[in-house]
């Protein structure tokens, strides 16, 4: 009779466990269908975050908890994107502790800890006075630890369980490629504004240089610009001022890329007002540099060469403020060098100018630094002398089919290398 009553007891025992357990499995189930269910459909990571948080603290009966994501910016090891407590009365700010994060970055597993200060993984670390126990369970997407959840403080109780630490687990890692998807989605849409963005600069900056060349007569000329990203700093135009004169420069911008391209713009502008002002390219030169010296940063500069022709009586006038040399191809090669600084850099420079006669079968050619120290495999470059023969050998073709040609040999050159910098082409012919 006592061992059937002791049977029954035993039986009684493990039906209220197993009960137990199955409540329990029930539970755990559910929160982690409705996690899944909700932060499914989500793509911010921070409301993920405060979701996940939210979900963990009520299935481990917890009072705070907070997510680490792993930042892998070598001067700064860790950063908390999210910070997020439940109420408790002791609604501590907290953190992730440093030996917690190498730890976990060791190990990438969960890790219970229901008495820190007597835990013999951390001796000597000094654990906040309100911490009496924790969990910890890895973000881990495609073998990455991405990110760190901690919770801290049984609410109803001493300690935390190892069922405790099973569901914190299983959370993390139901969790981690979650948070991760959402995490990379947020970059993609970044990246395609950043990119939109950088399609309309590229389009306005398109309109700021000519659509096609002046017709001049007794001359042929042409121009083209290809930069090295969505916009550039390298500059060209033509400019009418009267019925016998017209300006024609070439400028390039220290640096490349947007901050490049606004003050490309700028300098588009600079020349453009100060051009029907000027009484000479020296005067105008010295204008425009001023007013680039009162609205350019101290470590931005514009080389430029800006001349001016008089068709009628074909002389070709020009300053040249540190930009590489343009080709005079005459009986023999000229190259108009760079004979002043830079515009941009000091305030009340003095430039000087010169006049050279154009005769019948002159070619005129300007260009960007893009074109001469493109390289190819070998880390060669393109160099000047091979641009000199190159425009003494087509130096029969029209204006447009030998700026064609001049960056079609440059592109051919570099043999499919990235183009480093941005390639610019101006060629004036007088007609014979």
């Amino acid at each position: 009779m006592v061992a059937l009553h002791e049977y029954s007891t035993k039986k009684t025992r493990d039906i209220l466990d197993e009960n137990a357990q199955l409540k329990r499995s029930v539970k755990e189930l559910t929160v982690l269908n409705d996690l899944a269910r909700t932060i499914g459909a989500m793509h911010n990571p921070e409301k993920i975050m405060k979701k996940i948080l939210h979900r963990s603290l009520d299935a481990v009966e917890a009072e705070q908890g907070v997510i680490t994501l792993v930042n892998t910016d070598a001067t700064d090891t860790m950063k908390t994107f999210l910070r997020e407590m439940v109420s408790s009365a002791r609604n501590h700010p907290i953190h992730l502790h440093q030996n917690l994060l190498g730890w976990m970055q060791i190990n990438k597993r969960p890790l219970l800890i229901n008495d820190p200060r007597l835990d013999s993984r951390f001796r000597g670390v000094q654990w906040d006075h309100y911490i009496d126990s924790l969990l910890c369970a890895p973000l881990i997407a495609k073998s990455k630890l991405i990110g760190i959840l901690t919770i801290y403080n049984k609410r109803d109780g001493p300690h935390f369980t190892e069922s405790d630490q099973r569901l914190l687990s299983i959370i993390g890692a139901q969790s981690a490629q979650v948070l991760e998807n959402a995490r990379l989605y947020e970059e993609e849409q970044t990246l395609f504004r950043i990119q939109h963005e950088l399609e309309v600069a590229a389009n306005i900056q398109s309109v700021l240089l000519p659509d096609k060349p002046p017709r001049i007569e007794g001359y042929d000329v042409a121009g083209k610009n290809i930069t090295a990203q969505w916009v550039g700093g390298d500059y060209y135009d033509y400019i009418p001022i009267d019925t016998k004169r017209w300006a024609m420069c070439i400028g390039d911008v220290a640096g490349k890329g947007l901050s490049a391209a606004l003050l490309m713009a700028n300098l588009q502008a600079t020349l453009r007002s100060q051009t029907p002002l000027a009484n000479s390219p020296k005067d105008c030169i010295e204008r425009s540099n001023q007013l680039l010296v009162n609205c350019t940063a101290s470590d931005r500069f514009v080389t430029c060469f800006y001349g001016v022709l008089d068709h009628h009586e074909h002389s070709f006038t020009y300053c040249n403020a540190g930009h590489d040399p343009p080709l005079l191809l005459k009986n023999e090669l000229m190259h108009l060098k760079a004979d002043d600084l830079v515009l941009g850099t000091f305030a009340d420079l003095t430039y000087s100018q010169k006049t050279i006669p154009v005769d019948p079968g002159n070619i005129l050619v300007m260009y960007s630094d893009g074109v001469t120290e493109s390289k190819n495999k070998h880390d060669e470059e393109f160099g000047f002398d091979r641009l000199s023969k190159f425009i003494t050998m087509h130096r029969y073709l029209p204006a447009e089919r030998m700026t064609d040609a001049i960056i079609n040999e440059v592109c051919s050159y570099s043999g499919g290398c990235p183009q480093a910098d941005d390639i610019t082409v101006v060629v004036m012919k007088r007609v014979a």
